[in-house]
């Protein structure tokens, strides 16, 4: 017994006689506890090996070499003959006597019964451990060592690294790491298998072993006038080959279905019987894909053979999926039913919902995914529902218009921006799929439809009431070539789409068209970054009204925008109509000092700070809040500040602190880079009666949305409220007019909570 498991089985002091090194007994022989191979050369011997630990048991391990990896290599090593006293069935054969035709599950008690009644049970416990169960008929497996037929991969395995090099997998990572340290670990992969249904392997050998391979089923009837075309076991078991004066006989094994999946690349084309352009045109091949998984098996079986064969890996690009999971973790399970039918998720959200949500995933990199129905409601909610809008909101106004389209280039900024946006979509979207890279292919679709729909169309919608020629050619060349970029990820609702825009001329399907040609002339960087920084003005500005309660619909009178970065003051300068806008603010201020309108105040971030500095951080931490108002500035702008620190110099970066903002009263401030925002919070009676109008036109438009009205409707209004309303709306009655497209505004003075409006539509003649 291992010393250090004394304690442990014998809780009651033990006398130990004597204590020795493992080593020391290597070799010695030992009475077995059943004498049926007793007379076995070898065996009944103690041997060493690395795989036994102290963790468990007393360090002593019984060794079975036809039931377990280790076991057969450690014997094999000591020259001990393999025996397997089980058959196929899992029953004991006739070399175990006692207990021949029982099942080895069932075996287990009595053979412990027997072994107390002999006295030879030292202890006997319950050990819990994984064990492996068939997934079919959830019944015990066992490890069983049977003859095999073997590929010599060792024998490969340096070429086999070798041209691995030369693979581009998907993700980068899988090369070196799971399928790289896979075949470093490669041994002789076995290609047989005892089973009646399968593709025979096709041996015929005679009774002193010689052997006959069989290249065709040209040769097979030659050799046996076989005339069939089926080769399973049941047509060609029974043939027989006369030849040098001897008979041979098929071996009775299939090949591992494996072998036959590897094969795939010359099995599809009948190679090297015929189609042999095709094949060499064709391999290696561009791109294959499938589970992360199958580093183990197809990418595994493929390379070995296509190596073994032409010393080529079998594909040039390999993509790596990881495995989609239940939504609770688990494997997708038919006996546990937890996952939803497909069939019901396609028919509520889309096949190409589906799809999208698995390619914006990271089950593309190769990492496990858990599959949410939520998941793909919001590849709905965030992709196709915008786009669909995008086509109706010009359909609509196209309609209206009879615009026609005439492939015209505009030079409004608006126009400039999104078809520069579009032109760096269609790059960046070819680079990544011919890098294999689909998560990087449709992430930026999803960003481009954002853009398009919360930026570009909401900040066009007047340009398009008005007729804008420009807006139309825009928006459509903008939705055909997205339509058509989307395609081979979305097949069916681009198909729909492509349908309402295709013009006379065009290919008749989506997938009739070649994917567009990025026009790099056409990518205006400086006025993407312009539009970058006032997009991050306006979020900040929203992040600032929802923080302090602040409708968007609520009129402000200033916001000043405090930065020395000439080209964000630029961008600003340009921007200024679209921030105020964007906002619902008069007036727009840029200044490059805050003045005495706000003090920035530091708060050390104690965690980050006592990582790198230790036992100084105190003291550092008094230094920062000795820093003054631009000192404070230069760390909120990204730039570094450089402390003194017991002789040394210590560089304080935006990450070390947190800057806090602190305005005067009736100002509230945020910041981004290099940019602070002071919002004036500070209402007068003119701000408030325009909050007012601005209201009551969202209200009055969604009724119209309501009873069904079109958007070139007209109506005659009638407001039933309280004084204060009427005279909001009488103040600003044109601009409340025109947004409402009303022809007449009635008003009925009424003490209520809340406006009550009388809709009624005006039909032009």
């Amino acid at each position: 017994m291992l010393e250090s498991k004394v304690a442990e089985h014998f809780p009651d002091e033990a006398e130990i006689i004597k204590v020795q090194k493992g080593q020391e007994l290597v070799g010695k022989h030992y009475e077995p506890l059943f004498n049926y191979f007793h007379r076995h050369e070898n065996a009944f011997k103690v041997l060493s090996a690395e795989f036994v630990t102290a963790e468990t048991g007393t360090g002593i391990v019984h060794m079975a070499p036809a039931f377990g990896e280790e076991d057969f290599e450690a014997c094999k090593k000591a020259q001990i003959q393999l025996v397997c006293p089980v058959t196929e069935e899992g029953t004991f054969t006739e070399a175990v006597a006692d207990f021949k035709g029982m099942y080895i599950k069932d075996a287990d008690k009595v053979i412990l019964r027997r072994l107390k009644e002999e006295g030879k049970v030292f202890s006997h416990t319950t050990f819990r451990h994984s064990y492996p169960f068939c997934w079919r008929s959830d019944t015990p497996l066992i490890y069983r060592a049977v003859s095999s037929w073997f590929v010599k991969v060792e024998a490969i395995k340096e070429r086999l690294i070798e041209n691995n090099k030369k693979v581009h997998w998907v993700p980068e990572h899988i090369q070196s790491g799971r399928f790289g340290k896979w075949l470093e670990q490669a041994r002789d992969w076995s290609i047989s298998r005892s089973r009646y249904w399968g593709t025979p392997i096709p041996i015929w050998r005679a009774k002193d072993g010689e052997m006959l391979v069989v290249s065709s089923l040209k040769e097979l009837k030659d050799l046996t006038g076989f005339e069939g075309n089926d080769i399973h076991r049941h047509f060609i078991d029974n043939l027989v080959i006369h030849k040098n004066g001897k008979e041979f006989h098929r071996i009775k094994d299939i090949f591992d279905c494996w072998f036959e999946s590897g094969s795939m690349p010359y099995a599809e084309l009948h190679y090297p019987f015929e189609n042999q352009s095709a094949f060499d045109n064709g391999f290696p091949a561009d791109f294959i894909g499938e589970g992360l998984d199958q580093t183990r098996g197809w990418f595994y079986t493929l390379n070995v053979l296509s190596v073994a064969l032409f010393d080529l890996p079998a594909a040039k690009n390999i993509i790596v999926n990881g495995i989609i999971l239940a939504e609770d973790g688990q494997k997708m399970s038919k006996k546990l039913k937890n996952y939803p039918d497909p069939n019901d998720v396609i028919n509520k959200f889309g096949a190409d919902s589906i799809r999208c949500y698995l390619l914006h995933s990271q089950a593309v990199r190769a990492e496990d995914l858990r599959f949410s129905e939520k998941g793909v409601e919001e590849i709905v909610r965030k992709l196709f529902i915008p786009l669909k809008n995008a086509y109706q909101f010009l359909a609509t106004y196209a309609s209206l218009a009879n615009f026609e389209p005439k492939n015209i280039r505009s030079a409004h900024p608006l126009d400039r921006w999104i078809i520069s946006k579009k032109e760096g979509l269609i790059r960046d979207v070819k680079e990544a799929m011919d890098a294999y890279s689909l998560d990087a292919a449709i992430d930026p679709i999803y960003q481009f439809v954002d853009e398009l729909t919360n930026w570009y169309i909401r900040r066009s919608r007047h340009r398009f009431w008005d007729e804008n020629i420009e807006a139309f050619e825009t928006l459509y060349m903008v939705l055909k070539d997205v339509v058509i970029l989307l395609a081979p990820f979305a097949p069916f609702i681009t198909e729909s789409l492509y349908q309402e825009l295709r013009l006379k001329g065009d290919p008749e399907s989506v997938h009739g068209n070649l994917i567009p040609q990025p026009d790099l002339y056409l990518i205006d960087e400086k006025l993407e970054e312009s539009t970058a920084t006032i997009q991050r003005v306006v979020n900040l500005g929203h992040q600032l009204r929802k923080t302090h309660k602040l409708k968007v619909r609520q009129p402000l009178s200033r916001i000043t925008l405090i930065t020395k970065e000439p080209s964000i003051v630029e961008a600003l300068e340009n921007g200024r109509e679209q921030i105020l806008e964007e906002l619902n603010i008069k007036e727009l201020s840029i200044a490059s000092e805050a003045g005495n309108k706000i003090k920035l105040t530091l708060k050390p971030n104690w965690r980050g700070l006592g990582a790198r500095l230790g036992s100084k951080v105190q003291e550092a931490a008094k230094k920062i809040q000795q820093l003054d108002q631009q000192d404070i500035l230069a760390l909120l702008e990204g730039s570094e500040v450089v402390l003194p620190l017991d002789g040394e110099s210590f560089s304080l970066s935006e990450q070390d602190v947190e800057v806090v903002l602190n305005p005067i009263d009736g100002l509230v401030a945020a910041s981004f880079g290099k940019v602070v925002a002071l919002m004036d919070t500070a209402l007068t009676l003119e701000l408030i009666q325009e909050g007012i109008v601005r209201e009551l036109v969202n209200k009055v438009n969604t009724r119209r949305k309501e009873e069904g009205l079109e958007v070139q409707d007209r109506i005659h209004l009638t407001i039933l409220s309280t004084q204060d309303v009427i005279d909001a709306v009488t103040l600003h009655l044109e601009y409340f007019r025109n947004e409402v497209l009303a022809v007449k505004v009635d008003f009925v003075l009424k003490e209520l909570e809340e406006s009550e409006f009388v809709i009624e539509k005006q039909v032009l003649v």
